[in-house]
């Protein structure tokens, strides 16, 4: 179980890590608490798990069409999604959400491969084998 959980709690500090950074960067990303930050870095691992894999295929077409850049404003839009259900964590508008996200994203990217040092085996991977319901 430990050997599931350390990847979990890496790509978790590595998500907080990212949040921090972003709102000492952007004047628009606000935190009030360090518990506001760590619920924020949760819910958007969940959020990106859950939600932003329905939306790429509800918005597929828009997608394709637009050569994959929707899928920034899709980041954007789970960075504004987490601010609105955690009380404590405020984003000022879509476009701060945007470039936020694109900073978060590139910002865990680095801090992930410092991390794990390339190792991709430190990466959350999902079973090979099993059913799934």
């Amino acid at each position: 179980m430990l050997n599931n959980l350390t990847p979990f709690l890496l790509h978790w500090a590595i998500t907080a890590l990212s949040l921090w950074v972003a709102s000492h960067i952007f004047k628009g990303v606000r935190f009030e608490s360090t518990s506001a930050l760590i619920v924020s870095a949760l819910l958007l691992g969940f959020a990106n798990a859950v939600v932003k894999p329905l939306l790429i295929v509800l918005t597929l077409p828009l997608t394709m069409l637009t050569f994959g850049l929707f899928l920034l404003v899709i980041n954007a839009l789970m960075i504004l999604l987490v601010s609105a259900l955690v009380k404590g964590f405020r984003v000022s508008g879509f476009w701060t959400a945007f470039f936020a996200s694109i900073f978060i994203s590139l910002l865990s990217l680095v801090f992930g491969a410092l991390a794990t040092g390339g190792d991709p085996s430190q990466s959350i991977q999902l079973p090979r084998s099993g059913v799934w319901l």
